[in-house]
């Protein structure tokens, strides 16, 4: 990929462009008054070039990000109209400077549009919240891994009997994170409780263990789990490893969709076993095929002609977008997850030069291909994609090309997959109407807020809070907590976290203080200099509407103390103070400017938002507290997020210095003398607990 400057000499220098944007066809001859001569003319310089660009606004801050396969026709086909008051009208009446990239494909432009407006959050595209974090089924070690086990080079005389090794008999368990080559993974799955369910009949199908390796290494007879018919007892050698590796290979064979074989071969199994007229086994394989052929009988949502595939069905109104993803693996339907996109109502639509654009261009469309072009990103897309509305050639393409196999979509489907749809469109309805309502609900509590206490908010949903709370545990681990409420909802990406210190320990009135004189003290003095008027100290000088202290008069006290020495508006400040008994809803607000106190009633949907966003605050607190308190008792961090100090290791430490405050008292000699501890890793662990 090379990006483009504008600096336009050297070898690969593009033809100078007219100096006049009005000689250029695709330039307006009357563009809009708020452009200047600069940027038209940036515009009417851009190539032919398939690249990415960026619309810019005076403050720096991006504004939509897009991809073109002819970078100078689609940029320039914003300029070349008014849009009036259309949301692409807003847009480009806000466009202060562009930015381009060129790259040599539109399949490579696809995939930085995606990079970039996941990096970037841009006001006018739709984004999705970027969701890494799908669980999977894990099956320990690679497939055919189970065997006769490998036992440790020590005399039998001196070890006793040999007993298995974990290491032989490969565990099911519920997994997150990276995928690791040797191991065996199936899904992802939509939702933790699907992961849950399919190892729970891996459990009744195929009794494969849960069980943690040390637990299965130092077990000396039978869990509960066998007793209750969910386990082989492979830990203590009731089955030997070629009938597990056996039940291991019909689990995996199930879990891809070739149920029907498994069922054979257990029945075979099974005819084998009575003909032999050995009718212990056989009543096993009899018990297995049933509770098989059960499963496969009420598995009601099953086509084994369709392996993988993800159905996906939009649906928008009310200027919210819901997305419901169903997923299909093996065969079985696992459920479905519904996604939220943000920005919907200002998203900008696809441009009149786009040949691929669909017939009608709608908002669903547009919605449904950012899901699959920002989702499939990271997350393996399968062969087959059942979409409620259709989805352009070109994006399948990047998505066939990122996989490896070709990927189609269908839209509309027949048969089985047509229930599919049906399914993914009556649910995403039903989320969509269920978010509505709980929007509807969370703005009529931020109206009555600002009703109640005579906040003169033009608009709403830029009404701001921000609450702070302090917490520790008899003085030690200090934090205070600073939420922020906006748009109608909690903005965890705001959050902050204070550790207080160099005040006596317990003082809550010296760590309102502190918090609040290191939160306010920049804001204050960049409103005194109004005349910096960068990008970042817009988003500094921005004073919120409401600041909630979760304290009575003391605590108003002496934020009233801080904000009269910064110069800054006492009615901002509002005390949350507990009623009688300390009784939830019975609250009283007071107020640093002199007001008496006021209570909302415990049915007020004011003081419902009050106490939810004071709720969070000290919730966010209390976390930090423990997590900090934590690590101070151990030293200053704990062993376990060392790097280069696994389980292993961090075993063999504990045991050799009776616990983290024995390893945290240690000299990093004294580390180093541990089986496994280099002199190098001693010194970093020292380092780190000190």
């Amino acid at each position: 990929m090379k990006r483009r400057s504008n600096d336009r000499t050297g070898p690969d220098a593009i033809a100078p462009p007219p100096t006049d944007p009005a000689a250029d066809p695709d330039i307006a001859a009357d563009p809009p008054a708020s452009h200047s001569e600069a940027l038209l003319r940036e515009v009417a310089a851009l190539p032919p070039l398939p690249g990415v660009y960026r619309f810019l606004d005076g403050q720096g801050a991006v504004l939509y990000v897009g991809k073109a396969i002819n970078l100078k026709k689609r940029v320039s086909s914003y300029f070349r109209i008014r849009h009036g008051a259309t949301r692409i009208g807003h847009m480009v009446g806000r466009i202060a400077s562009l930015q381009t990239t060129v790259v040599r494909s539109e399949a490579e432009a696809l995939l930085l549009e995606n990079n970039l407006i996941k990096t970037l959050a841009p006001r006018y595209n739709i984004l999705f919240r970027d969701d890494k974090s799908y669980p999977f089924l894990k099956l320990s070690g690679q497939a055919g891994g189970a065997g006769t086990p490998k036992q440790p080079d020590t005399p039998a005389s001196a070890a006793g009997p040999s007993r298995p090794l974990a290491t032989g008999f490969p565990r099911v368990s519920y997994y997150r994170g990276a995928v690791e080559k040797k191991h065996r993974y199936f899904g992802p799955y939509p939702s933790a409780w699907a992961v849950k369910e399919a190892i729970l009949l891996m459990q009744k199908l195929f009794r494969l263990r849960t069980c943690e390796d040390p637990v299965f290494n130092n077990r000396s007879r039978p869990c509960l789990l066998y007793q209750i018919k969910r386990c082989s007892g492979p830990c203590v050698g009731l089955i030997d490893p070629a009938s597990y590796a056996q039940d291991v290979a019909n689990a995996e064979r199930f879990l891809r969709g070739d149920a029907g074989d498994v069922l054979a071969q257990l029945e075979a199994r099974m005819l084998t076993h009575s003909e032999r007229l050995e009718f212990e086994q056989a009543a096993e394989l009899r018990d297995q095929v049933a509770a098989l052929s059960s499963v496969l009988h009420q598995q009601s949502v099953d086509n084994v002609s369709d392996r993988d595939v993800d159905v996906l069905a939009v649906k928008v109104e009310g200027g919210r977008a819901c997305v419901n993803l169903a997923m299909v693996r093996g065969g079985r339907h696992l459920g479905d997850r519904p996604y939220f996109p943000a920005h919907v109502d200002e998203a900008t639509g696809w441009q009149e030069d786009d040949a691929e654009a669909p017939e009608a261009a709608s908002i669903e469309a547009q919605v449904l291909e950012a899901f699959v072009a920002q989702h499939y990103l990271e997350v393996p897309a399968p062969p087959s994609l059942v979409v409620s509305v259709p989805v352009r050639p070109s994006l399948l393409e990047v998505l066939s090309a990122q996989t490896g196999q070709r990927v189609s979509a269908v839209h509309q489907p027949r048969e089985q997959r047509r229930v599919w749809l049906e399914m993914a469109q009556t649910n995403a309805a039903l989320q969509l109407t269920r978010l509505l309502a709980e929007e509807g609900s969370q703005k009529a509590r931020t109206r009555a807020l600002a009703q109640a206490l005579d906040l003169a908010i033009d608009d709403l949903d830029q009404l701001r809070i921000e609450c702070f709370d302090i917490s520790h545990t008899a003085g030690e681990a200090t934090q205070a907590s600073c939420v922020v409420f906006q748009n109608h909802g909690m903005q965890s990406a705001q959050y902050r976290r204070y550790t207080i210190e160099g005040i006596t320990p317990g003082d809550d009135y010296a760590a309102m203080r502190q918090v609040l004189t290191r939160r306010y003290s920049k804001v204050a003095e960049a409103l005194r200099e109004p005349g910096d008027t960068g990008a970042g100290a817009t988003v500094t000088a921005r004073m919120p509407d409401l600041v909630l202290v979760d304290g009575g008069k003391g605590q108003v006290a002496m934020a009233r103390e801080v904000f009269a020495l910064l110069g800054l508006d006492l009615s901002l400040i509002v005390g949350v103070e507990k009623g009688e008994g300390r009784k939830v809803g019975l609250e009283e607000l007071v107020f640093a400017d002199g007001r008496d106190k006021v209570y909302l009633g415990r049915d007020s949907a004011a003081l419902m938002l009050v106490a939810q966003v004071r709720d969070e605050a000290h919730r966010f607190a209390i976390t930090g507290m423990r997590a900090k308190r934590a690590r101070v008792r151990v030293g200053g961090g704990q062993l376990e997020e060392i790097p280069g100090v696994g389980p292993k290791r961090r075993a063999r430490l504990l045991q050799r210095f009776g616990g983290v405050r024995g390893v945290a008292l240690a000299s990093a000699a004294d580390l180093a003398t541990v089986e496994g501890i280099s002199r190098e890793l001693a010194e970093d662990i020292y380092r780190a607990l000190h």
